[in-house]
């Protein structure tokens, strides 16, 4: 049996250590490239059934050259070499290091005074508009951002990468990245990114709720945490964001959701969670969660496997 488990735990320590790879090797980046070119055709295209149909090609082609390519290149370096490839491809897909450093620069403006930094900062990693946002806003921007994150950004990836190896962990985000990138609702996405985001909710339907439990076994209120994903995770237009957040709202104690702006479009969103309005220390306190709730999925992976192999 292919240790997957080892090179996933591998994988994850290795993102602590070194973050992610340079642009110019980073799976990721690629898959944008190619994403951008295919978009740059497909919105040219007055025809609505040809940017569906576009949107359905690149939706099943690149998550599959992903999963091929990889599988390909592994194969052709010699075999005990290819646990240390899979190793780093599979770290490529995580951003614990990098999601960690981007919420604590927000964290360190606020309590530097600086709120038009902290906006800035926010905005390398949240899709709202964050022009205007208050301190609270910028605070509850953030720590909704290391939740959905930690779900799509490192738990599913984890859980692709042990099912399927490092090809699947690139498939998956390959998904992921279609999503963030052309999976809107509003023109001229609505038809082109529809295919991208219904792959995207159905390769989250089990990460974001294993999100869930995993945040409630790591906190110091599981029940809270627990209910808090089950009454207000599926409140959200999405049909997994929601559960992480509400997961993490209810284990810091604090109460996340409400109205952001999105391209200067107001989005009305339910209140997630009973506690009281969030404050930049709980920016830390979502990242330590984050990062106790992967190694909890990382040790459950190696009790598996050590289980398995007697």
């Amino acid at each position: 049996m292919t240790p997957r488990a080892r090179q996933v735990a591998a994988a994850l320590l290795l993102d602590a250590v070194a973050g992610e790879p340079p642009a110019f090797l980073h799976p990721v980046v690629w898959m944008g490239k190619a994403i951008s070119l295919v978009e740059r055709i497909a919105l040219t295209r007055t025809s609505r059934d040809i940017r569906l149909l576009s949107g359905i090609a690149l939706a099943a082609a690149l998550p599959s050259l992903s999963f091929f390519v990889a599988a390909a290149v592994i194969r052709t370096i010699p075999r005990p070499l290819r646990p240390v490839l899979e190793t780093i491809l599979l770290s490529s897909t995580l951003s614990v290091r990098g999601l960690a450093r981007a919420a604590m620069a927000v964290e360190r403006e606020l309590e530097w005074g600086d709120p038009e930094t902290a906006r800035a900062r926010v905005r390398e990693f949240v899709g709202r508009d964050t022009e205007n946002l208050s301190e609270q806003e910028v605070v509850r921007a953030a720590v909704e951002s290391v939740a959905e994150n930690t779900s799509d950004g490192v738990i599913a990836p984890m859980l692709y990468g042990l099912a399927f190896g490092a090809p699947g962990a690139l498939a998956y985000k390959a998904t992921n990245t279609l999503d963030s990138m052309i999976g809107y609702r509003d023109p001229p996405y609505a038809d082109f990114g529809m295919a991208s985001a219904l792959l995207d909710d159905l390769a989250n339907l089990i990460p974001a709720r294993i999100t869930a439990i995993l945040a409630a076994a790591a906190s110091s209120l599981p029940a809270a945490t627990l209910t808090s994903a089950r009454r207000y995770g599926p409140l959200t237009s999405s049909p997994n964001a929601g559960w992480a957040e509400a997961a993490f709202a209810g284990a810091l104690g604090v109460r996340l959701g409400g109205t952001n702006s999105y391209g200067g479009v107001v989005q009305e969103g339910p209140v997630l969670g009973d506690g009281r309005p969030p404050v930049s220390q709980d920016i830390r306190r979502a990242v330590a969660l984050m990062r106790r709730l992967c190694a909890l999925l990382a040790g459950l992976m190696l009790l598996r496997e050590a289980a398995r192999r007697g």
